[in-house]
């Protein structure tokens, strides 16, 4: 870690591979020159913002060096009453690695031990307990990154070896010793982005992969309903020249290559549904919100974003506004919306499927006993149901502000809340498509899943592998969970592009 250069590939490998870091040498003699600033200005009794002052509404309070030590300590007790579920395993690895890479950018005084224990519960396992409510998504997310200085300094709780443990205890079992905080390492660790960046960073790289995949699977049904491959034709695409457009039309024709099942305009019908025919437009769309919401993460990745940040250059100490995650709150508002609309459709995709009114021949919910087994039909129903809520979850939070701090703080981001929201929304849309790959495979037998093109036969065959022909009802619950869970990590997206190569 140097501060400037982690990337999502990175992050994920050190998230879900458990991948070690470490620290730079550049990064270690900044971080340590610094802290060196810091101890003069408390020796110098300068007036520093939360260093020898109170927080927010209480910036004029003056602290005595003496102080010091317990202001910053009462920071994190008092700040830790986040609420709700524990974050996920993966999403606590990510913003420990994220919270670490902004500090060693060296703006933020903290000490290198300090860094240095932050960076071997990371590397031993040693996850905190942190709730995922209670930021307001400006002065950082002060309430969940408390929880994990609150480990830190020996107390709170942490996850070890699959057990929760006192922090403290967390910590000795992993060879480590609690710290006392100094002057500034407090408000260091916690005032800062990373909980709603880390939600982001991993919901980009899953977004990604299912859009890919959601092309893939929309070639199945497009061949399963007999559809018509002209519309994605390069002529089209390029009078209307947004290169994401141009790009999805290419992956359908690479995908389609070799299919027996797609017809010609005319051979059976002029023009499909704009489900089918409007393909490129709306999945080209839904790559221009990830690559905008991809490029913001990047951002802030490798940002400093607490406060006050310290200028060793020209020796100066300069409270502005780094924590507020306007940018990041807009960009997973954004994406709320993009990836809504994937969902929404492939739900229309699936009624296509299972509608023998729409479907030209294929029988009524994909049963193979009409009126004695209902085949597919409720799994529409669940469809319908995910792509209403995400409806609701797609409302941007980045609207809302509350005041806080006696109106110290008067205008916040609700970043946190928009990325939570986005990971639930992402979730939805990985079922939703599993629903719609497993009714495709379903009318593939139906019409012949020996006559689908190489690509999409591809990937019939994981379906099969996991989901059996439904020739008789059964509940289904779990083989949605376990294609939405397939398609969320890109296990079966990598299976195709051995096929059709990289996927844009």
């Amino acid at each position: 870690m140097d501060g400037n250069s982690m990337t999502p590939q990175v992050i994920e490998q050190v998230a879900k591979r458990e991948v070690r870091v470490s620290l730079s040498k550049e990064a270690k003699d900044r971080v340590v020159a610094c802290r060196d600033m810091v101890d003069q200005l408390v020796k110098d009794d300068k007036v520093v913002y939360g260093v020898t002052t109170g927080f927010g509404l209480f910036s004029d309070v003056s602290i005595s060096p003496v102080d010091a030590t317990r202001l910053q300590i009462n920071l994190i007790r008092s700040h830790a009453c986040a609420v709700g579920n524990p974050l996920p395993e993966p999403v606590v690895r990510t913003i420990m690695l994220l919270r670490a890479n902004a500090l060693s950018k060296g703006y933020s005084g903290i000490r290198i031990e300090t860094l240095q224990l932050l960076i071997d519960c990371l590397n031993q396992g040693v996850h905190p307990v942190i709730p995922e409510q209670g930021s307001l998504g400006a002065s950082g997310d002060l309430a969940p990154l408390s929880h994990l200085a609150l480990v830190l300094m020996g107390e709170g709780e942490a996850i070890y070896q699959g057990k929760k443990l006192s922090g403290v205890d967390a910590l000795e079992q992993a060879g480590l010793k609690p710290i006392t905080l100094a002057a500034k390492e407090g408000l260091a660790l916690i005032n800062g982005t990373q909980i709603m960046t880390s939600l982001g960073v991993l919901a980009v790289s899953q977004a990604d992969r299912l859009a890919k995949i959601a092309d893939v699977i929309a070639s199945m049904t497009l061949e399963c309903l007999r559809g018509i491959p002209d519309a994605f034709a390069e002529g089209i695409q390029q009078v209307r020249p947004y290169p994401e457009q141009a790009s999805v039309a290419q992956n359908f024709r690479t995908i389609l290559q070799g299919s027996q099942l797609t017809t010609s305009q005319g051979e059976i019908r002029v023009q499909d549904a704009y489900s089918l025919r409007c393909l490129p437009q709306v999945h080209g769309a839904v790559r221009q919100v990830v690559a905008y919401t991809r490029e913001k993460i990047q951002i802030e990745c490798n940002a400093a974003t607490d406060n006050p940040l310290l200028f060793m250059e020209d020796g100066q100490v300069i409270s502005g506004g780094n924590f507020h995650g306007q940018p990041i709150a807009f960009a997973m508002d954004f994406l709320k919306i993009g990836m809504s609309e994937l969902a929404n459709i492939s739900e229309r995709r699936t009624e296509r499927l299972v509608n023998p009114a729409l479907s030209g021949g294929l029988p009524a919910f994909l049963s193979h006993h009409p009126g004695l087994a209902s085949g597919m039909m409720i799994l529409q129903y669940v469809s319908a149901s995910l792509v209403s809520e995400n409806k609701v979850l797609a409302h941007p939070a980045s609207v809302d502000s509350i005041p806080s701090s006696a109106n110290q703080e008067d205008h916040v981001s609700m970043g946190t809340t928009a990325a939570r929201q986005v990971t639930q929304i992402i979730n939805h849309v990985a079922k939703v498509l599993a629903i719609e790959c497993i009714c495709a495979a379903e009318a593939a037998d139906f019409v012949g899943a020996d006559q689908l093109a190489p690509a999409t036969r591809k990937l019939y065959e994981h379906i099969r592998s996991h989901v059996p022909r439904v020739t008789e009802d059964r509940s289904l619950s779990g083989e949605i969970e376990l294609v939405a869970s397939y398609l969320l990590e890109g296990d079966w997206l990598g299976e195709v592009e051995k096929i059709t190569g990289e996927l844009f």
